[in-house]
């Protein structure tokens, strides 16, 4: 027999909203990388965004930031060597790890993706006050903050 008490209720959760949202946005990206004839990925996308804020960084420091492990980001850098976007360097103050750099070809890229980010925002954020918008944004810092929270207990 259910217990009606104990039935979760996914649709008035945040995750299951969160989650569809990210998915059509995600499908947003890909769909305007494409018909703007680059061949990026949504995860070197942001490897090139955090690389044109500070190039060279460590590799450690881009798995931190993008929250990335190190295994994953290495074979996300190694796609990216090949598309001759990076090129990484072995450190001279640590000959263990490695600096990050855009190449020129990478930068061109980065640049060829600005509009579509303007885009993406553009459309996620149509017909949202900026009051809505601040909002949002305190919430989904709360949420991330529960679970900083929870997983630092576990």
């Amino acid at each position: 027999m259910h217990d009606e008490q104990h039935k979760l209720d996914f649709e008035s959760s945040l995750g299951p909203w969160l989650g569809k949202t990210t998915k059509i946005m995600d499908y947003y990206l890909h769909e305007a990388l494409q018909k703007q004839g680059l061949d990026l990925t949504k995860e070197q996308m942001i490897v090139l965004k955090k690389l044109h804020d500070n190039d060279g960084l460590n590799q450690n420091e881009l798995a931190f930031l993008t929250f990335r492990d190190k295994s994953s980001l290495a074979r996300l850098l190694s796609k990216m060597e090949r598309k001759d976007y990076i090129l990484r360097k072995q450190s001279a103050e640590d000959k263990r790890n490695n600096e990050v750099f855009l190449t020129p070809e990478g930068r061109e890229v980065f640049k060829r993706t600005k509009p579509v980010m303007k885009s993406l925002m553009r459309t996620m954020e149509k017909d949202i006050t900026s009051e809505e918008k601040k909002r949002v944004i305190e919430i989904l810092k709360r949420v991330q903050h529960n679970f900083t929270a929870e997983t630092a207990t576990l």
